[in-house]
């Protein structure tokens, strides 16, 4: 799909985007600000101009299964300063106009077809739009830092990315055409229409893997060194990850796991503390916790914790409900819970 998708013409007025979706629409500052605070968060809203002359605001919002696409346009000259976002991840492309941003003590411009903007919850944030059109996509905090612990082998934890997306960049040119795509998608459902449950999760599938995969954030190095992609990998080590993977929900047998690499039981073991970091016991158990995470965030309402846990290997529920909450810092049941409601 062609970046035109959501036409960054930095010469040419964009169409406006997601119209059947409209949230907001206003030339009251007040009004806007509470408006829009109630769709991501309160913040302050200030025209650069002493009374407003030429201002404009207007929000459309399609939301889904953790994530919202969204049109907001300024008219004149804005500051936003919202401080942190606490309970989301911000992307944000510009469409037409320019977007002055500072992220925690870093300045930086956003303008179309150049540069995009991914403001993290845990960084102060303030901005100065300019006759700004922006399409921004919203992720919930919870389930981008619950992915990046599942990739990482850690516990979950604070994810701050680095503000600045080239999108001359591959990985930015990729993000810009998936975020087209999917607004394209919700224009064409209308706000009667739904998508599935298998299609949200693919798309949510995508967008994480855009992020955390493609963007650069604080633990981009675990999730290289525990992937064996932090430095050439040998074969055999490969080859034992992607058997260990394959066969998560059998009992771990050391022996054959060796054989199949082709190397004995203890450079097996060297090697895995050296390129992933973790021993083999410890990756079985994170591949385990990340299955059983991945298949709580998409069960059925009569789903059976117990019965998906057994399925995926464990046998002793009491630590596996332990493990589970250290790394994703809620309960399975809590996780099927938020699925549900």
């Amino acid at each position: 799909m062609s970046a035109a998708v959501l036409e960054m013409s930095a010469g040419a007025s964009a169409a406006e985007r997601l119209a059947d979706f409209a949230r907001v629409a206003t030339d009251d500052v007040d009004e806007a600000a509470e408006q829009i605070g109630r769709i991501f968060c309160p913040h302050d809203l200030k025209p650069a101009q002493a009374r407003a002359a030429g201002f404009s605001a207007r929000h459309n919002c399609a939301a889904f299964d953790g994530f919202s696409i969204n049109y907001v346009t300024y008219g004149g000259s804005v500051s936003i300063d919202p401080g942190c976002l606490e309970r989301f991840f911000l992307l944000q492309v510009p469409l037409t106009g320019t977007a002055r941003i500072r992220a925690g003590a870093g300045d930086f411009d956003a303008v179309p077809d150049r540069t995009a903007s991914l403001l993290s919850p845990t960084i102060p944030t303030r901005m100065m739009w300019s006759d700004c059109a922006q399409v921004i996509l919203l992720l919930d905090r919870r389930m981008v830092e619950q992915r990046a612990a599942a990739l990482s082998g850690t516990v979950a934890s604070t994810v701050e990315f680095d503000p600045v997306i080239d999108l001359d960049a591959p990985s930015g040119g990729a993000l810009r055409t998936s975020l087209g795509g999917l607004m394209t998608l919700a224009e064409r459902l209308g706000p009667s229409g739904r998508l599935s449950p298998v299609a949200t999760a693919d798309w949510r599938e995508a967008l994480l893997d855009h992020l955390l995969n493609g963007q650069r954030h604080g633990l981009s190095d675990a999730i290289r060194t525990f992937s064996g992609q932090a430095e050439r990998l040998p074969r055999a080590l490969r080859v034992a990850r992607d058997r260990l993977a394959d066969s998560a929900g059998e009992a771990l047998d050391l022996a054959q796991l060796a054989c199949a690499a082709g190397i004995g039981i203890r450079a097996l073991q060297l090697g895995f503390r050296r390129h992933f970091g973790v021993s083999i016991s410890e990756m079985l158990l994170d591949m385990r916790l990340a299955g059983l995470h991945a298949r709580l965030a998409q069960a059925p309402p009569d789903a059976s914790i117990t019965e998906i846990a057994f399925d995926l290997g464990f046998t002793h529920l009491g630590r596996m409900a332990g493990a589970y909450r250290e790394k994703f810092g809620e309960t399975p049941s809590a996780t099927l819970r938020r699925r549900m409601s």
